[in-house]
């Protein structure tokens, strides 16, 4: 027998119905605030990613599903959204046509990573991306639209929020930052890797000993220029203002080396270790990296397997019709019918009933708030059999009135 690969699974029956339920909701908060759907390829250029993530990163230094294909090109799956929608952004000439562009998407990522609880190698994200606008109030409505989207689905969580920086104050403080991490003994192999790459993820390592030698590490909170100090303090008092609960968390840099000025993480106790169940941040400057004019971008990636760990879904609202025929000879009626109310609602049909009794367990299982049978009687009057399985009641309806009805 042939089985999944290690780290990647099927969305099967009641999580299935979570993750549209989770996709349209998400989708439909996302054009509330303006933003488009987009959807880009799952297979990039390799590149796109080294450049845009980051060598420091753990993704491009450890996880990539990277591969030479038959045209000899060096490619990956994707391991998260914002590199390839930043591509097609500059590819389809939107850095230079200027203008506000914001974006939605949803779909699998790919890291090869240890699989645990809520994290798989094959993962997947909602997100939005926002170019075009530099102030903070862009920053605040893409943080209310997460507020907004987890609020929704009833999960509890701390918003975590830090300032990164700009390319003003950000190259004083990795010095003062890389003068402190040269007095420390001990700290694991992947900080002393970061340490010459990109010297603010040392700050990001869940290594214990390592977090106990960064207590008195420089913090760039405390180092921010005028224009970053008085970013963050526009955007915290706009969040006061919409009765936002945050923490500030001086050490929150994030994943991804493209982060800039704001940063943030929703956080959620009810998930175990893995409490972060969505993140984002500006990234200024990553357009810019990518070969594309200088745009100001900010956005947030929402990780869908521990959502809908924490979704709940009313199952007591009943929805849709059941058909079942008794006689192999209603069976072309029964057809009729399906196709005729599949222009009003959600339709199952079973061909092969085995008693009335079975239907009506089947219909139930289902869900649906209506059963339809067809049996001999039904055959000779034309008609259907139906049952409100709400409110138990029955009926006859002729087959030309099921449009009419307001199932």
């Amino acid at each position: 027998m042939i089985s999944t690969l290690r780290g990647m699974k099927d969305i099967l029956s009641h999580e299935s119905e979570k993750y549209l339920f989770f996709i349209e909701n998400c989708s439909r908060i996302a054009k509330n605030y303006g933003f488009e759907f987009i959807s880009t390829p799952i297979l990039e250029e390799t590149a796109l990613f080294k450049r845009s993530v980051g060598e420091s990163s753990d993704i491009v230094g450890k996880e990539m599903y990277q591969f030479i294909d038959k045209g000899n090109n060096d490619v990956c799956l994707r391991p998260e959204g914002t590199a390839g929608i930043v591509r097609s952004f500059i590819q389809n000439k939107m850095d230079k046509a200027g203008g506000v562009k914001r974006f939605f998407y949803y779909g699998a990522m790919f890291r090869y990573e240890k699989p645990q609880k809520g994290r798989f190698r094959q993962f997947h994200q909602f997100g939005v991306e926002s170019f075009g606008i530099s102030d903070v109030r862009e920053d605040a409505a893409v943080i209310l639209m997460l507020n907004e989207i987890l609020n929704f689905f009833k999960i509890k969580t701390l918003l975590k929020l830090n300032s990164l920086g700009c390319h003003k104050c950000m190259p004083p403080y990795k010095t003062k930052l890389i003068k402190f991490l040269d007095t420390l003994d001990g700290l694991c192999e992947d900080c002393k890797r970061r340490k010459s790459i990109n010297p603010i993820r040392v700050l990001d390592c869940k290594n214990d000993q390592c977090q106990n030698l960064l207590n008195k590490a420089p913090l760039l909170i405390n180092e921010l220029c005028d224009e970053c100090r008085d970013d963050f303090e526009n955007l915290k008092s706009i969040l006061d203002k919409f009765g936002i609960n945050y923490e500030v968390d001086a050490k929150l840099v994030r994943g991804l080396d493209y982060y800039s000025k704001t940063a943030f993480e929703f956080i959620s106790e009810d998930i175990g270790a893995q409490s972060s169940v969505a993140g984002g941040g500006r990234y200024d400057r990553l357009v810019e990296f990518l070969g594309g004019r200088a745009t100001p971008a900010i956005g947030f990636a929402i990780g869908v397997e521990r959502i809908l760990e924490l979704i709940v879904i009313d199952e007591s609202k009943r929805d849709g019709i059941y058909i079942g025929t008794l006689e192999k000879e209603g069976q072309d009626l029964a057809f009729r019918a399906a196709t005729i109310l599949r222009r009003k609602t959600k339709v199952n049909i079973e061909f092969e009933g085995k008693g009335l009794k079975n239907i009506l367990k089947n219909a139930d299982k289902a869900n649906a708030k209506y059963c339809i049978c067809i049996g001999e009687n039904e055959l000779l009057s034309n008609t259907l059999w139906v049952k409100n399985l709400e409110d138990k009641e029955s009926f006859n309806i002729e087959i030309k009135s099921l449009g009419e009805f307001q199932w």
